[in-house]
């Protein structure tokens, strides 16, 4: 049986991203760090094919213990947070929480998960981006900022990883209906800017993530936008 680790696994999005490889046959590690009814209810859901790993993502010794023999075929980046505030306005804090989070816990999961899937000359990867990496956003310039490097680091993570059969790519959503997206102000203007007019579902880009994951065998180092048609 095949496996995936999926971080950030009792987000909206993380929480389908499970399911969808459940779905599929594979064998699910739930990752979370505090919320363990939610990944428990989860593990259930999916008829305990699976089984729950948590952690502190901006703790690499927590991250290094959890997952050092940890052995899969798919990671799938999902963990992040948003705190969002006017560049002039924003607190070390909350720009430091954004990037550990964001960044740096990809970082140090991917070093180690990428290590045992070099030694078995196979794997894929999946980094959850965003457009805000892509394009920018006000009010985001932590979130955009450690999204858009998420997006390099994608990239160059294929050229080094190649050589071991190892995919690398990156999805980058939009606004899609999610616990991070629910509270964000002039939702209703932000729709008029996408053609599909819409905002998109957490099931859309979990069927993305099993795509770029699994079935497209030669692609790598891509950055695949889910914007409705709001980023071309």
């Amino acid at each position: 049986m095949k496996k995936v680790l999926v971080t950030g696994a009792t987000g909206s999005i993380g929480e389908e991203i499970v399911k969808e490889y459940a779905k599929n046959g594979f064998f699910v590690y739930i990752a979370y760090n505090s919320n363990h009814q939610k990944a428990q209810n989860l593990l259930e859901e999916i008829d305990n094919k699976g089984e729950l790993i948590s952690f502190d993502i901006k703790d690499k010794e927590s991250i290094k213990n959890s997952l050092e023999n940890l052995d899969v075929d798919v990671l799938i980046n999902n963990a992040g947070i948003i705190k969002d505030n006017l560049f002039f306005f924003m607190s070390d804090d909350e720009w430091e929480d954004v990037i550990n989070t964001n960044l740096n816990g990809n970082f140090y999961i991917t070093k180690i998960i990428s290590k045992n899937m070099m030694m078995n000359k196979r794997g894929s990867i999946v980094n959850i981006a965003s457009i805000s990496g892509v394009s920018g956003n006000a009010g985001q310039a932590n979130y955009s900022a450690s999204k858009g490097a998420i997006i390099a680091l994608t990239k160059t993570l294929c050229l080094e990883l190649g050589r071991y059969n190892i995919r690398v790519n990156a999805l980058a959503p939009a606004i899609i209906e999610s616990e991070m997206t629910k509270d964000i102000p002039n939702l209703k203007e932000m729709k008029k800017a996408i053609p599909l007019g819409r905002f998109g579902k957490a099931s859309e880009v979990a069927k993305c993530a099993y795509f770029v994951g699994v079935d497209a065998t030669y692609i790598s180092g891509e950055v695949l936008n889910i914007s409705g048609g709001m980023i071309r």
